[in-house]
């Protein structure tokens, strides 16, 4: 049995379940897929974030290069499913993100607030996560990648996080970011059936 250290990141109220570690060292080839999948969609949100705020310099500015920076992990990612003859493909998603997205409140500026706040917590666990197959995967060269991408997950949280605080003053984005991660812990309380990366 996998002993994941119960170290909490950042931003996360519970860490990651020794449970989950197992599953997904027991399905890597489904771990990788997903992994593709979501650095698309981390680039895509970004992206859509950069459109539907289009005056706010700041915030363009950094998430053009995290949307550059998740590409390129898209990219090596899809190069090592190559390699080990994984075809792209379709993977049904955990409850996870779209329970998350589900909190963000319709109104301006609170949209604004909840989708920086959601990124943050998102890719927080990211970190985490790609932390924990960094450390346990059995496979050297794949934890070697793994862990060469936790720095850039690191950045990409405070950089949510330091936008937040760039538009809205700090105790309503320290408040808010506790609810969220509260919510946040609670989908992950119960391991999904399925290996993905936020299962």
């Amino acid at each position: 049995m996998v002993a994941a250290k119960p170290q909490t990141i950042k931003f996360l109220q519970q860490p990651t379940s020794p449970l989950w570690v197992e599953m997904a060292l027991s399905h890597l080839d489904t771990i990788l897929l997903d992994h593709s999948h979501c650095e698309r969609k981390a680039a895509g949100v970004a992206l859509n974030l950069m459109f539907r705020y289009p005056s706010n310099t700041k915030l363009v500015r950094q998430l053009t290069a995290i949307a550059q920076e998740e590409l390129e992990h898209f990219e090596q990612v899809n190069q090592i499913l190559e390699r080990r003859g994984i075809a792209l493909g379709p993977l049904s998603a955990p409850p996870y993100a779209a329970a998350l997205k589900a909190q963000i409140r319709p109104q301006e500026p609170d949209r604004l607030l909840d989708s920086l706040l959601i990124s943050a917590l998102i890719e927080a666990r990211s970190h985490e996560r790609l932390g924990l197959l960094g450390e346990f995967c059995p496979e050297p060269e794949l934890a070697k990648f793994y862990r060469s991408l936790m720095a850039s997950e690191a950045r990409h949280y405070g950089i949510y996080w330091v936008l937040a605080t760039t538009y809205f003053d700090q105790e309503t984005v320290t408040q808010r970011l506790q609810q969220l991660a509260t919510i946040e812990s609670e989908i992950l309380a119960t391991v999904h059936p399925e290996p993905r990366i936020h299962s």
